[in-house]
Order: C-alpha cells, then sequence, then structure tokens
C-alpha cells in the first residue's frame, strides 16, 4: 500500500505543479471542473451508496454550478480594484460557515447525524457546500498571478498544499510514534490528539520556510495563518470521515491507487483553502 501510494504521488505531483505554476489562470479555472466532477461523483456515494442516478445527478448539478461560475466570474474578473469579485466574496464566505457548521457535526457524531443521515437533500447541499467553495477559493488564489509576478498566485496555492502536507505527515509519524488519546473515536478512531499536536507542531517548518524566503513578514501572522490553516485541514479530513462512516463506505474512490479516490486525497484541502484565503484577504494582502 504504501508503495502503491508512493508510485501514485511521484507521477500526480508534476501534473499537479505544473497545473498550479504554468497554467494560466483561466485555464487552471477549467481544469479545475473534471477534477472536482470526479470528487462530486465520489460525494454521491455518501448521499446514496447503491443509487448510480443519484450519484450521477449530483455530479450534474455541480459541473453546472462550477461552469456557471466560470462563465459568470471569468478569472481576469475574479479579482477587481475594489477586492474579491462579490460572487466569490459570497461562496467563500459561504464555505467559511459550513465549516463552523461541520465542526459541530464531527463534534457531536453520531448524534447528529440523526438530522442528516437519511437526507439526500441535506448531503447534497453538504457537499456542495464542501466543493463550490474549495474550487473558488482554488481559482481565488491563482488569480492573485499578475504579469511582474507570474508565479505569486501559483506560490499561495503551493504553501496551503505546503501546510496541509507538513500537517498530515507529521500527524502520521508522531500518532504512530505517540498516539495515546483519540482524536474523535466516532469519527476516526485512528487518528490521536497526539497525532494532531505533531502536525501543528511540523507545519513550523513551513512557518521557517516562508519567513526564510520572505523576511519582511509578520511571524506572529505567520504562524496564526498557518495553524489555523492546518486545524481547518484536519476539520477537512474529519469531516469527509463521518461522512464515509455515516455512508458505510472505506475509500470515496479507486481512481488513485493506494490513495483512495479524489475526495481522499483533497478532503483536508477542502477546508484549508477558504479557511486561507479568507484570512490571506484580511490579514495577509
Amino acid at each position: 500500500m504504501l508503495k502503491q501510494r508512493i508510485i501514485t504521488a511521484i507521477l500526480l505531483i508534476p501534473f499537479v505543479l505544473g497545473g498550479v505554476f504554468y497554467l494560466p489562470a483561466s485555464y487552471f479555472a477549467w481544469a479545475l471542473v473534471p477534477v472536482f466532477l470526479i470528487a462530486a461523483k465520489e460525494w454521491g456515494k455518501f448521499i446514496e451508496p447503491e443509487c448510480n442516478i443519484t450519484q450521477w445527478s449530483f455530479t450534474f448539478t455541480m459541473g453546472i454550478l462550477l461552469i456557471a461560475l466560470n462563465i459568470l466570474v471569468p478569472a481576469s474578473a475574479v479579482w477587481a480594484p475594489t477586492g474579491l469579485n462579490p460572487i466569490y466574496q459570497g461562496v467563500i464566505g459561504l464555505g467559511a460557515i459550513w465549516w463552523l457548521a461541520s465542526l459541530l457535526l464531527v463534534m457531536g457524531y453520531p448524534k447528529t447525524s440523526k438530522r442528516w443521515s437519511t437526507s439526500p437533500m441535506l448531503k447534497s447541499m453538504f457537499g456542495q457546500l464542501t466543493l463550490a467553495p474549495c474550487f473558488a477559493a482554488l481559482i481565488a488564489l491563482k488569480s492573485l498571478s499578475t504579469p511582474a509576478h507570474p508565479y505569486y498566485g501559483g506560490c499561495l496555492v503551493f504553501l496551503v498544499f505546503l501546510v496541509v502536507w507538513a500537517a498530515d505527515t507529521g500527524a502520521y509519524f508522531f500518532g504512530r510514534s505517540l498516539g495515546k488519546h483519540k482524536l474523535m473515536p466516532n469519527v476516526s478512531p485512528a487518528k490521536t490528539l497526539e497525532g494532531l499536536l505533531g502536525g501543528l507542531l511540523t507545519t513550523m517548518v513551513v512557518v521557517a520556510l516562508v519567513m526564510y524566503l520572505s523576511p519582511e513578514q509578520e511571524l506572529p501572522l505567520v504562524i496564526g495563518v498557518t495553524l489555523i490553516t492546518a486545524i481547518a485541514s484536519a476539520l477537512g479530513d474529519l469531516s469527509e470521515s463521518m461522512f464515509k462512516r455515516s455512508a458505510n463506505v472505506k475509500d470515496s474512490g479507486n481512481i488513485l491507487p493506494g490513495h483512495g479516490g479524489v475526495l481522499d486525497r483533497i478532503d483536508s484541502l477542502t477546508a484549508a483553502l477558504p479557511v486561507f484565503t479568507l484570512f490571506y484577504i484580511a490579514f495577509w494582502m
């Protein structure tokens, strides 16, 4: 399994980094659509695990939503002199509200699942609130590139990736070696408090890298945004685990050998990207 994960990651990383850094924002926005449609099809399993019609109908509605967002607000119009486009503000802001609600659902699981586990409508809405703000946040960050700084937006996206990867890696190794206290046993029995704290500690490597490359940044701000983004990434992971457990699904898919589905790879990013984007706009721009 570990060997498969490493091989798949090695094959994927050049495509991911190539898109993040070298695709123009307009092409990047459209290249994301099929990726998120695969994720939407996988989310459909959480809604009705045995019903292909439900899964494809959810994928279709997500496709309409993402395509409409790209048409209504092309990448060149995402940022105006006054700031982020109002439609993007609304979508990403809704994402932030959803993740606060998701935190309550995760903390109260399985009791809270009684209110939504039998409702396809609510699970569909939760899927839209999980995927659409992440999609919008990716495009918003990527679109901050300018002719004078063509890689700036890509660097911001990559920074979020680094925080999530550092948090996941630290949580894995600290959890395996030191983990004793379960974090959310009803949601994900393997995750521990020690793993979470270890993951947060590991993200300080990213802070050190940012301060080394850009020493003019305010250290407390960089630490604060990094930790909040890492905590959000953990919530994204736990939230997907909650929906998988409720639907009795082990992996969201099998398209990525050793990793599972697309959702299994981007679950942490679905929360980290909108949260980082909002904090970046509020405190870092």
